[in-house]
């Protein structure tokens, strides 16, 4: 089967500076537009998408309704697939964030993002685990998956066994593997595609 693994389109939070993770921050013109492009683009170069599924998160659901309605996809909806879970940080700005939870200078994969909460790196990842286990034991064929950067590295770091690459992802940016399923082996075909921004 073949996933493709795509960021949202340029978001609020994105223009704000603000920690974005649970925010549920609108995309921007400027992310509908990309969202729009894209949409323009996959349609006429169709990727031969099954199923589309997306994040519940504003940013993601839109890019993914834009998406879905101009290659005849309804988005099903799966909370799994939402950004990593900052606790308190969500929609702080950068330096009031460090001021009231300075990042520690080692965290157990078991411990909560801060002590008023947030998202441990272990729940992180089965998290990713479970959504990502759900695709690849569903139907054959090739997904589409609207999401964040964050739970998108972890689904790809599942994948590949590795926690020591970051996929870059930028606004609307999409990655595509091929997974065997009896191997359990990943092919990467193209990281941080954009080819939509660079048309006319």
């Amino acid at each position: 089967m073949h996933i493709t693994f795509l960021r949202h389109g340029r978001s609020l939070a994105d223009d704000q500076d603000v920690h974005e993770g649970r925010y549920d921050s609108p995309l921007t013109d400027t992310g509908r537009s990309q969202a729009q492009h894209l949409a323009t683009y996959w349609h006429a170069h169709p990727p031969g998408f099954d199923q589309l599924v997306c994040s519940p998160l504003a940013r993601a659901y839109e890019t993914a309704r834009v998406i879905g309605a101009a290659l005849s996809l309804v988005p099903h909806v799966d909370p799994d697939w939402m950004e990593f879970d900052n606790g308190p940080l969500a929609g702080l700005a950068r330096d009031e964030a460090l001021a009231r939870y300075p990042i520690p200078a080692a965290r157990g994969r078991f411990e909560p993002l801060t002590a008023d909460g947030g998202e441990s790196e272990a729940a992180f990842h089965r998290r990713a685990d479970a959504a990502l286990e759900r695709l690849v034991t569903g139907p054959d064929g090739h997904v589409l998956v609207v999401a964040h950067g964050g739970i998108l590295n972890a689904a790809l770091h599942v994948l590949t066994r590795s926690d020591q690459v970051w996929f870059a992802f930028g606004d609307t940016g999409f990655t595509t593997i091929k997974f065997n399923r009896s191997q359990a082996r990943v092919q990467v075909l193209g990281v941080n595609q954009q080819p939509h921004l660079n048309m006319g």
